[in-house]
């Protein structure tokens, strides 16, 4: 990620409300469906809204973010919250994702298609993860995110071509984004 990228969310997260604080409505959705007490990444997951949540269902939960300052205040959310979060500052342009082992890897709004095979490797058979990313069409209601980080609609089923999808949709969210939204989970051999 460029220095301007970098200094971009640093300046983000500084600004009084910024950021959201509380969990994605499509995470809610399929809270349920996680493993009791799992291990949890969350890529990009900046200030914690989603992290600081799952770990107060009792999850073990790991936020991995560029933005320093996103992090400390995903560290103050969780101790706000009286639960503990892990955070690992990484650009993922040059860095790995953490190691695991996760049994889940969350994914919102961060989308860098080159860390999907990752993702495999970093989740064992029947292991979940949940993306959901914006599509150009939110442009017709929100200036952001830009373009650049947006995918084409109908664009996203290609990227789980080898997981299986136990959610997988495109339209506007009950949060008012053109989305696509998808939870699949990592085949189980021999089942």
């Amino acid at each position: 990620m460029s220095e301007h990228e970098k200094e971009h969310w640093e300046q983000r997260y500084t600004s009084d409300g910024a950021f959201r604080t509380e969990p994605a409505t499509f995470l809610r959705e399929v809270a349920p469906r996680l493993p009791v007490n799992a291990r949890i990444l969350d890529v990009g997951g900046g200030s914690g809204r989603n992290a600081v949540w799952l770990a107060g269902l009792g999850h073990a939960v790991t936020v991995a973010d560029v933005s320093t300052r996103g992090l400390a205040l995903a560290a103050e959310a969780a101790a706000a919250a009286q639960v503990t979060i892990d955070t690992v500052q990484a650009d993922f342009d040059t860095s790995s994702l953490p190691n695991g082992p996760f049994d889940v890897i969350i994914d919102f709004h961060f989308f860098k298609p080159l860390l999907f095979k990752q993702f495999r490797e970093h989740l064992p058979p029947g292991g979940l993860r949940v993306f959901c990313q914006a599509t150009v069409r939110n442009l017709a209601r929100h200036d952001r995110p830009p373009r650049r980080h947006l995918r084409e609609p109908g664009q996203g089923w290609e990227l789980f071509e080898e997981w299986e999808l136990l959610i997988a949709r495109e339209g506007w969210s009950a949060e008012g984004r053109h989305e696509f939204e998808c939870l699949a989970q990592v085949p189980v051999t021999g089942a």
